[in-house]
């Protein structure tokens, strides 16, 4: 199963300069959840989240500026600009509820650095955290120069990750809306460093089995190192977009996990 077309993607989905949707949490839930996808999509692959998860978590999907209902707006290029809006817009869409992030690739890189980061700063940070697809150790990490690959080349590739539908590859149009926003996402991606950093919160790991850009088999078990809470590693039969075909799985466990961290706060 792959990601919707683009043009499934309705004006609903996001706002101009709307960093989430929906835009207004439910006010009955008591714990909120913001989750970051991939390069090169946004809030559209989080479609279905909302109604697989309980009624008292309130989900948010986060699209970057540069796609879908924000395509207008100029893209980010820098891992530390992009942090810093994200860090600005999430401190600002927050309430007095406990929140969480979950992460997919590149939203997997966002949630863990903005949890360190406002694990830092002393205010306001997550209960938990997901991380799926992605780990700082034996995972892989694009490169400026293929950011820039040729088209064809870079077609060629998504296409092997399974990342859009087929009907997009053969479509200029589609091709011309995802192509530039994955170029964005990858000269973020490349610009990450590895500090050996954690985080204090509990942190729960998720990932396909034949993930082609888990480049060490024991890529996810470093993972263990980086949270005194720990929750584990769940993976899943599928490649890197495992993910869109087991969300039914992954968000009962992570929500699971999630509501008996917010019912106990000693336990973390």
């Amino acid at each position: 199963m792959t990601s919707p077309s683009v043009s499934a993607i309705g004006p609903e989905m996001s706002r101009a300069g709307q960093w989430f949707h929906p835009a207004e949490p439910s006010p009955d839930a008591s714990v909120r959840l913001f989750m970051l996808p991939h390069a090169g999509s946004g809030a559209i692959i989080y479609r279905d989240w909302e109604k697989l998860l309980p009624a008292d978590i309130a989900a948010q999907a986060v699209t970057l500026p540069g796609r879908h209902n924000r395509r207008d707006e100029e893209m980010y290029e820098e891992w530390g600009p992009l942090l810093d809006a994200l860090h600005d817009a999430v401190l600002a869409d927050i309430d007095d509820r406990p929140f969480a992030f979950f992460g997919h690739c590149l939203g997997a890189q966002l949630a863990f650095r903005l949890t360190i980061r406002l694990e830092e700063e002393g205010g306001p940070s997550p209960v938990m955290v997901g991380m799926s697809g992605w780990s700082p150790e034996g995972f892989f990490q694009p490169t400026e120069e293929q950011s820039r690959m040729p088209e064809p080349e870079m077609v060629d590739w998504i296409k092997k990750l399974g990342s859009f539908p087929a009907e997009i590859y053969d479509n200029p149009e589609m091709l011309a809306l995802v192509v530039p926003a994955l170029r964005a996402d990858l000269r973020v991606a490349a610009q990450y460093v590895d500090d050996g950093a954690g985080v204090r919160c509990p942190l729960a790991s998720y990932g396909g089995r034949s993930d082609p850009l888990q480049e060490y088999p024991d890529a996810m078990t470093h993972w263990a190192g980086r949270s005194a809470g720990y929750l584990g590693h769940s993976e899943y039969p599928g490649g890197h977009f495992y993910i869109d075909s087991h969300a039914p799985s992954v968000t009962t466990h992570f929500a699971q996990r999630l509501q008996r961290l917010v019912q106990t706060p000693s336990a973390h």
